[in-house]
Order: C-alpha cells, then structure tokens, then sequence
C-alpha cells in the first residue's frame, strides 16, 4: 500500500537530526548505524542484555517501528523474533500482526502463510487476518487476495477501511483502475467509513483515467462529510491530475485551498506545493513558499533543500538554486552529496560544464565526498562539445573517486570518443595509465588497443609488436581500422 503515500515519515521523525547533535547511547543508537542487511542485529541485543543493561518492550516495538518505518524489514524483523523467543515480550495479536507482515515481507506469502496457519485461534482476528492480506496484495496475487478478503468479510473482520483500501490498492497496482470505484461503492454500502486515504486512492484511479470530474465529485462529497478532515495531501494530489490535464486553473485553485491546510512546521507540505508550482512553471511561487517554509520550519532538513532545488532546476531558477545551496551549507545538515549534484546536473543541462566541474572540485578541495556519475556526467557534457580534453580530465577523476564497493560504468560513446582523443593527444604514459584505469570497469576493448597504438606510433613505434601481442592474447582480432592506424608508422 505504498501509493499516494506522503513522503517517508522518516524525514518528519528526523527533522531535529543535525551533525552537532549529541544523543546518549541506547539500544537503538546500537542497532541503528547497522544498515547492511548482512549485518545481524541479534549480537548487538544478545550484547545489550548480557552487559546488564535493560530493555523495556516499549522500546523494543518502537525499534521494531523505526525499522519497518526505515525499509529494514529484515532487522525489524530480527528484533520481533528476538522478543518472542526470549520471552520479553508475550505477543498479543497486534504484535503477531506486525511480525507476520515482516515474514512477508522478508520471506514472502508462503511463509507468512505458515506463520498464520500456526497461530492460536484466539490471535486469529481482524489484524492478524489483515496482516496476510496485506502479504498477498504486496505480491499482487489476485485469487489469494480476493479470497481472504471474502473469507475477512464471511467472518465479520472486514469492518475497517484499512482493508478495502488493501483491495483498492491491488487493482491500482494492477492497473485495473477502474475496478477501485466499485471497492469504494460497497464499502459506503456495507457501512464502512472510507478514510482520507480511501478517497485520495479513488482521485488516484480517476486521475490514471484522466477523468478529472470526477476527481471534482470525489472531492466535494469528502468536504461534505462530517468524519473526513480535508487535508493538504488530498488537494495536492488532486491538483497533480489537474495539471496533468492541463486545467491549471483548477489546479491553482486546490493548491490555494491545499496550503490553508497545512499545520504548522509541515515542512513535507511545503515540499509538495513547491514541488507542483514548479510543475506549473510558476518559480515566484516557488520562491514565495520557500521563503514561507524557511520562516515556518526554523531548521530544514536535506529533502526539504532536495525538493526546492529540483524545482528551481526544472524551472531555469539556477541563479536561486545557488543561493539555495550556500544556505544547506550553513545549514548544520549533514553532508549529503546529492542537494549539491542537483544544481551540478543543471549547469550540464545547460551546457555550462564549466561551472559543474568548478563546484566538484571546490566540494573536492574542502574534503567533500563526490561520485563518479557526476564527474561522468560533466565529462559527457564536454565530449558532446568536442572540448575532449576537458572530457578526459574529468574522467580521470571519475575513475579515481570510490564509491563503496559499486565501480562506476562509463557509458559506451564517452569511453571510445576520450579514448580516441588521448589516443591521438595523449602522451603513451597517459594512454596506459587510462586504459589500466579504464580495463577495471569496463574491461578490455579494441578501442583501447588503438589508443595505446596510435600513441605509440607517435613516440616511435617501439611497443607496436609487443601491444598487438597483447591484445592476440586478450582474444581481440584485428580490424580495418588497426590495419588503418598500423599504415601510420611510416609518417613518423
């Protein structure tokens, strides 16, 4: 159920989260920093525990909580077994709910399925039930999901929108569309209150259809309700149709309408509305609510500078986005090479590599970490100019920046037009010490071959026989053009 979703909760949770910040330790300082999936959490509480610290069970679900929240559904679910079996925690059927959803979600609906058919039937109810049918949508099995929902609704546990919204979500993933309306028809008939996210799922389906009235109909029944509170998530979902279908005016009017909604520091809200004023083109906007959003939320998190410098971006507001960036810097955040990389790869969609390769190096010379793509991309930029020895500068420092364990793959065109440069510029010392660089990730060529030739030949050909042997061996033929470059030596 991950459409229409707001942005990760995370980001609101850690709004306070800046680099000269000192927290205490606890159990969840330990076992937060453990991001590998290969890296086991069971050592650090099994640690936790014999070193005579305690552990409450509310910290222990809220832990549980946090990662499921973060996406690490392996170590939340480590922590949920390691409650259960120890005993420190006897689940209740909430907690049988939240654990067999993360077997799902690590193992798949088979074990999941396992884990329910082992359950007392006293923790066989609406949640527990719930649960699997929210594995079986996950996976988007149609007949097992239809069929619990029928087998929820026989036995009196389908009484909450949570689990029309779980049917409604399957088609949309589907993309059976127009099959989500009829979900939220007999939900109001079997006399279940739809929620927000019910309707904004419906706006969803419509707006897939491009049936923008009934977007409208949509909308004015949930301000008539009583039990539905209209919040600006709705309003900007439904304004993103309407822009999709060119009614800008209508969807000016719902981000009008969306931005009355918001409530107090709701830096998430701010991002959503500047990120569809950008959509619509209009940077006043989008510098007006920046400004708003910087007088709201005091401090801002790297998303909220994300979000505002991609739409800057989008809309020629580089000039802005600069200013932008030298306030992140100031800032307090932790670094985070990607609010930097936004503006790098404006200045190369605006041909002005100079400026990209200019703040890479500066963010080198201060000890910032960079990557390979965006040295790549500013290489790219130069040999799309011809200025190739730009391009060949810039790829070297690509192949020299380490990014974890992921080598960086050139794309094909860069690689044979800088090889083709140095081949015919280049010194052979430089030409071998970029092919060495090159072979490990990319491996070997012919192109490599006649640049390391070519620039031989320019230095008198004292290695051609010894280079051609190489590349026998490395299982590369001759071509017409090695025969062509081989023609050469003679002119030297």
């Amino acid at each position: 159920m991950n459409i229409l979703r707001r942005l990760p909760a995370n980001l609101i949770a850690s709004r306070y989260y800046y680099t000269n910040r000192v927290k205490k330790t606890t159990l969840y300082s330990k076992i937060s920093p453990l991001g590998n999936p290969k890296s086991s959490v069971y050592p650090e509480l099994q640690n936790w525990v014999h070193s005579g610290k305690k552990v409450s069970v509310a910290e222990l679900i809220r832990i549980v909580h946090d990662l499921r929240r973060r996406k690490r559904f392996l170590h939340a679910l480590e922590v949920s077994k390691w409650m259960n079996e120890t005993g420190v925690c006897v689940f209740s059927p909430t907690e049988h709910a939240v654990h067999l959803d993360l077997i799902g979600r690590v193992h798949g609906f088979v074990s999941a399925e396992e884990y329910f058919g082992n359950l007392k039937e006293q923790y066989k109810n609406d949640k527990t039930h719930g649960a699997l049918l929210n594995c079986y949508v996950r996976q988007q099995n149609v007949d097992k999901s239809l069929s619990q929902f029928r087998k929820m609704k026989e036995m009196g546990l389908a009484s909450s929108s949570l689990t029309y919204n779980n049917i409604m979500c399957l088609y949309t993933n589907i993309g059976q569309h127009e099959k989500v309306p009829g979900v939220l028809d007999e939900m109001k008939e079997e006399n279940v209150a739809p929620d927000n996210y019910s309707f904004r799922i419906c706006i969803n389906a419509f707006g897939a259809m491009s049936d923008l009235e009934r977007i409208g109909s949509i909308l004015r029944d949930m301000e008539r309700r009583e039990d539905i509170t209209m919040d600006w998530n709705t309003y900007t979902v439904a304004a993103k149709f309407y822009i999709d279908g060119g009614d800008c005016e209508k969807a000016i009017e719902l981000l009008k309408t969306s931005e009355t909604r918001l409530e107090g520091k709701d830096g998430e809200g701010y991002n959503h509305l500047i990120t569809l004023y950008a959509r619509l083109g209009d940077k006043t906007e989008v510098l007006r609510l920046w400004g708003l959003e910087k007088e709201v939320c005091k401090r801002r998190i790297n998303q909220d500078y994300l979000s505002v410098l991609q739409s800057l971006v989008k809309i020629d507001g580089l000039r802005e986005a600069e200013e932008v960036v030298k306030d992140w810097e100031s800032s307090g955040n932790c670094y985070d090479f990607r609010v930097p990389s936004v503006v790098i790869r404006g200045y190369v969609g605006k041909g002005m590599e100079e400026k990209a390769e200019a703040m890479l190096e500066d963010l080198m010379k201060r000890g910032k970490a960079t990557t390979p793509d965006a040295w790549g991309l500013v290489a790219s930029g130069y040999a799309e100019k011809g200025v190739l020895d730009n391009a060949f500068k810039c790829m070297k420092t690509a192949l020299g920046v380490e990014v974890g364990n992921r080598k960086w793959r050139p794309g094909v065109k860069l690689v044979m037009s800088v090889l083709s440069w140095v081949g015919d510029e280049g010194s052979l010392r430089e030409v071998e010490s970029f092919v060495a660089s090159l072979r490990d990730c990319v491996g070997v060529n012919r192109h490599m071959y006649h640049a390391l030739v070519k620039a031989d030949i320019r230095e008198g050909g004292s290695n051609v026989d010894t280079l051609l042997q190489r590349m026998k061996d490395d299982k590369i033929e001759t071509d017409e053009e090695t025969t062509a470059i081989l023609s050469t030596r003679s002119l030297f």
